[in-house]
Formats: structure tokens, sequence, C-alpha cells
């Protein structure tokens, strides 16, 4: 595998969008506490909601991103909403309040969206002859992302480091990606924009077939569901670490890394050992499994088997999310597989969302995160049914799988 400039700025664009997103929630009850809004005082709700914002404003950015794109280019516009995100999370670290806060996670989300939405094209371009293997290295950063940054910030602010300090400087950080994007590139294999303006009325064409299917809206629900659940354990694990086993900021990074660590090491097990027949049986499979690991969460009182169980709830959940586009894509095999793909994202992403602020309210009305914890299994089996329900009773009806799709 050869790499390039904009290769390392791409692994790097990952790196900061990974360590933005965590960043708040590792250190998420140093914030409330300063900012006014106890996690065990009634403000698990409003600490939910933070993501709610984010996630709005992620999705409106990656339905325009494509535009962005056709005028002004996948190198720039990345450059540009990357300098964008770390301008929400420098806000993020001199907020005076939480609506400050909010509003800065929502700018922050604008970049993250234009990220999520053209990143992995952009790999595609590089690397017209093998994108597959380039895209999978480069999704890897985004695991290295939490990781680094929920051990690293853990160990800070448990050693007294204001929240602040933390926050500022993985804005700090994400400026170095941004310039390598946007910064001139004189050499001898300078990557050459291509920059086609996209036609409107093609677009909605396409959008509009999609959304008059209804399969595309099982897919829709099973995508909102899983990332709803993926996102309940990574943005109140570390919180709930703290609250409710009385342990350091760093204990809390551990928890979330624990589950990021699982999650890395499935995806790429999984992207060695499937083939494309076998998505559908290891969704199911991974959410029976996901539910009766998560059934046990909210029920134990050992902080280290508690830590286990993370890590396996991490195995289980990290096929959902590309496992049920790749699927979603064999059985409509008609639909424009850009506009199908970013279509489904924008499930999952309002899903992370909506999962995480009502987990909060949860938690403030029904005794605390343990008892909202039980929302994680219950977006498992939702998920299991909808994949179970297509796969048993609708398959076979209608949108027949493309064989061709079945060959990798």
């Amino acid at each position: 595998m050869a790499f390039g400039r904009y290769d390392y700025a791409s692994f790097l664009a990952y790196f900061a969008y990974a360590a933005g997103s965590v960043a708040v929630p590792i250190a998420l009850v140093s914030v409330a506490h300063d900012l006014g809004f106890q996690l065990d005082n009634g403000g698990m709700a409003e600490g939910g909601a933070l993501h709610l914002g984010r996630t709005a404003s992620i999705v409106v950015a990656m339905l325009l991103c494509g535009f962005l794109a056709g005028r002004w280019g996948k190198r720039r516009s990345l450059g540009i909403s990357i300098l964008l995100m770390s301008f929400g999370i420098g806000m993020c670290a001199l907020a005076p309040s939480y609506g400050v806060l909010f509003l800065a996670i929502a700018v922050a989300g604008i970049g993250e969206g234009v990220i999520e939405g053209l990143a992995t094209p952009f790999v595609q371009d590089l690397h017209p002859e093998e994108p597959g293997r380039y895209v999978n290295f480069s999704h890897a950063f985004w695991s290295i992302g939490v990781l680094a940054t929920v051990l690293a910030a853990g160990a800070l602010l448990s050693d007294g480091v204001s929240w602040r300090w933390v926050i500022g400087a993985i804005a700090v950080g994400a400026m170095i990606p941004a310039l390598l994007f946007l910064l001139p590139d004189r050499s001898v294999n300078a990557y050459v924009e291509k920059n086609e303006a996209l036609d409107g009325r093609t677009v909605w064409s396409h959008t509009r077939k999609i959304l008059q299917t209804p399969l595309f809206w099982l897919f829709y629900a099973a995508m909102f569901v899983a990332g709803g659940g993926e996102f309940c354990v990574t943005f109140w694990c570390a919180s709930y670490i703290q609250l409710n086993f009385s342990s350091s900021a760093w204990i809390g990074g551990v928890g979330t890394a624990c589950f990021a660590a699982g999650m890395a090491l499935a995806r790429i097990g999984w992207g060695y050992l499937l083939r494309q027949d076998q998505l559908l049986g290891l969704i199911l499979c991974s959410a029976i499994g996901g539910v009766l690991v998560t059934l046990f969460l909210p029920t134990v009182t050992n902080l280290w088997i508690f830590l286990g169980l993370l890590f396996f709830t991490g195995i289980a959940t990290a096929p959902f999310w590309p496992s049920i586009q790749s699927y979603c894509a064999d059985r409509m095999p008609q639909a424009d597989m850009t506009m199908l793909m970013i279509l489904l994202a924008c499930a999952g992403i309002p899903g992370c969302g909506f999962a995480t602020w009502l987990m909060g309210y949860i938690g403030d009305h029904n005794g605390g995160l343990s008892a909202a914890f039980y929302l994680v299994p219950a977006c498992y089996l939702i998920l299991g049914l909808l994949i179970g329900y297509d796969g048993y009773v609708l398959k076979g009806k209608s949108h027949e799988r493309d064989p061709q799709r079945d060959t990798g």
C-alpha cells in the first residue's frame, strides 16, 4: 500500500473527528459541574441533548455535502469543514454556559457532517485501483482516535487538568489535517481535483426513488436503532462508571476504550473473514449477542466485569453500521448507491442523537443511568426483529438480491 500526503490528511481527519466526538462525553461530569447541570441532580437530559444538537447539524451538512463538493471539490470542502469543526470544538473549550456549549457542538457538527459524507469518496478517488483496501485502512483511524482520546483525556482529567485545556488541545490538533488539505501541493503526484458540477434534479430524482421504496424505510429504522444503541454506550458509559462506581475520569475513559477496542478488533476480523452472503447471519447473531450481553450491564456491581462486558458489547456492535448499509445495497440493487448510503447514514446519526438524549431523560426520571442502560438491549432487539423480518419474510418477494454483489 502506497500512501501520500492526502492519505495522511485523511487519517488525521478521521482521528480528529473521533477525538472531537468523544472529548465532551469523557469530560461530561466535569463539564456538567462547571456549567451548572449536574448529572446526578436532574441534568442527564441536558447532557444527552448536547449530542442531539450535534446530530441535527451533521445531518444537514451531510445532505448538502455533495453539492459543496460539486462546487468547490472534495479536497477543499474537507479542509474547510475540518477548520469549522476545529472552531466549534474550540468554542466548547471556552463556553461560559450550557447554551454556548450547545451552540458550539452544533457548529462542530456541521464540519463533522461534511467529513462523514466526503472522506470515504475522497479516499476512493485517491486509489481507484484498490479503493476497498484504502477505505478500510483509513476508517481504522476513527477507532484509533477514540481509543487514544479517551485514554489520554481520562488520564489528564484524573490528574487535575481542566477539561477546557483538554478540549482546547483537540481543537488545535484538528487544524493539522485541515492545513494538509488546504495548503498548496507542488509535488509531482499532486492530487487533481475532480470538480464536477452536480445536477440537482438528478440528485433529487435518485433521492425520491429511494424514499418511495417501502423496503428502504425498514433499513432506515434498522440504522436508526443501531446508531442509537451504539452511541448510547459511547456517550454514557464513562459517566456511568464515574457515577456508579465512584471512579475517576481515567477509569471512565478506560471503559469507553474497552468498548472501542472491541469494535475495532471485530471490524478488522470480520473484514478478513466475512463473505457478502453472510451479512444477514452476522447482523442477526450480533444483535442477539448484543441483547444478551447488554442486559447484564445495569446489574453488574464489579467494575472489572463491567469493563469486560463493554468489550464484548463492542464486538457485538461492530458490524451493525457497515453491514446494514452493505446488506441494504444488496437488497436494493436498482437504487443509486451514493445517495442510498447518505440517506442511511442520515438515519443512523439521528438515532445516535435521539437515543443519547432519551437515555439521559430516562436517567433523570426513572432511577438513574442503571435503568436507562436497558435502552441499549431494546435497540438491539428491535434491530434484530427488523433485519430478521426482512431476511426471512420479505426476502425473495421483492427487490431480489443482485447476484454480482454476492461474489465479494
